[in-house]
């Protein structure tokens, strides 16, 4: 069965950082693409960033430069290094492995960033 559990969220002032980790097991790890997505209330999750199986990453263009995707094959972890955090950022941020329709999700960890 595979589990995915999300840690590093919480509360932070704008122009700071978090680091979200997302810990995988019960799946081989290294052969999926991961990412992180975001959804604020009332509005479509999104997604933040994404990292393929070789580490080829994407970035939604209100994170570009600002956010960086990781992943430790070794430790079955991605990570989501936060930084300039801007209260926009406020949301529960998920790890997904796999594909949109077809992978496992997290459970969610909230982000809230204050002005």
């Amino acid at each position: 069965q595979v589990q995915l559990v999300e840690s590093g969220g919480g509360l932070v002032q704008a122009g700071g950082s978090l680091r979200l980790s997302c810990a995988a097991s019960g799946t081989i790890f290294s052969l999926n693409a991961m990412g992180w997505y975001r959804q604020a209330p009332g509005k479509q999750r999104e997604l933040v960033a994404g990292i393929s199986r070789i580490g080829r990453t994407n970035y939604a263009d209100s994170v570009k430069g600002r956010f960086t995707i990781s992943r430790d094959n070794a430790k079955n972890t991605v990570y989501l290094q936060m930084d300039t955090l801007k209260p926009e950022d406020t949301a529960v941020y998920y790890c997904l492995l796999g594909g949109y329709e077809t992978g496992y999700w997290g459970q969610g960890t909230q982000v809230t960033v204050s002005s």
